[in-house]
């Protein structure tokens, strides 16, 4: 992609949304997404866990999960930090269980949002819209354009929220999310993290540093209780906060590098 970078894109500096892109082996990246994420890659196998499978497992929940409700009966899907487009998409995965199902996805990537507008081309059921989860009320304005919030809709926040290091922030931005939940709503999360006592500190400053290098400027491991806490009021759907790979998988298969950490998974229901 390297010989077409869109207007207003500094293709220098690292992008969260295209790093992740290249670490689930898509080509939608430049050269300093490939370089900060094969550093982040080396960072991890010296610590003994895999950043691919910890993208694939966070891949493998986001899929359960939005198929399970719509499974479900839940018709109407905001995917806040979609990314870049990939196989399974979020309105692909809806769709084909229900095909009225609405989805608005929601990024602050250019190219992120060029490529989703020409996906969905064709797809009225579905739009992309531009949006900073700094602002969270922005977001939930431009998706009631789609979206009707007084019925069910699916909030999905999906390897987002570890990119900001404020605590507090990430406490107001979820709380603002689940405020716009009425009963039957949902909020679909998974955040990166490090098991106990696993987390070697000089690997993880070094970790913090690239990221502080990219467009997100910031990268945050929390812990189960942490995550725990951004589903109060709501009711935790079996099995809880669990890391991404035994939410809902009927798979036995344990991948290696995921011992030490990786991305914790939850969905949480407006009763």
């Amino acid at each position: 992609m390297d010989e077409n970078v869109p207007q207003g894109i500094d293709p220098t500096v690292p992008s969260v949304a295209r790093m992740y892109d290249y670490y689930l082996g898509g080509k939608d990246n430049f050269a300093a997404d490939r370089q900060a994420a094969e550093q982040i890659m080396r960072l991890a196998r010296e610590a003994g866990s895999d950043v691919r499978e910890v993208a694939l497992a966070n891949r493998g929940f986001l899929i359960r999960a939005v198929r399970q409700l719509a499974e479900s009966g839940v018709r109407q899907f905001l995917d806040i930090g979609a990314g870049l487009p990939t196989q399974d998409n979020v309105h692909q995965v809806v769709q084909g269980v229900a095909p009225d199902s609405k989805v608005v996805y929601v990024d602050n990537d250019p190219i992120v949002l060029t490529h989703a507008q020409a996906l969905l081309a064709d797809n009225p059921a579905t739009i992309v819209v531009q949006g900073d989860l700094h602002r969270p009320a922005d977001i939930l304005q431009a998706a009631a354009a789609h979206l009707d919030f007084s019925e069910p809709v699916a909030i999905v926040v999906v390897a987002v929220l570890h990119f900001f290091h404020d605590d507090d922030e990430v406490s107001k931005i979820i709380s603002t999310l689940r405020d716009a939940l009425v009963p039957g709503g949902y909020l679909v999360l998974s955040h990166g993290y490090v098991e106990p006592d696993e987390g070697d500190p000089d690997k993880l400053d070094e970790a913090r540093g690239v990221y502080r290098r990219s467009a997100s400027g910031a990268i945050a491991w929390r812990d189960r209780e942490t995550v725990r806490g951004y589903f109060d009021g709501l009711e935790l759907l079996e099995p809880g906060v669990v890391p991404a790979q035994n939410w809902r998988n009927d798979d036995p298969y344990q991948p290696p590098g995921l011992a030490k950490g990786g991305v914790l998974a939850a969905v949480g229901r407006r009763a």
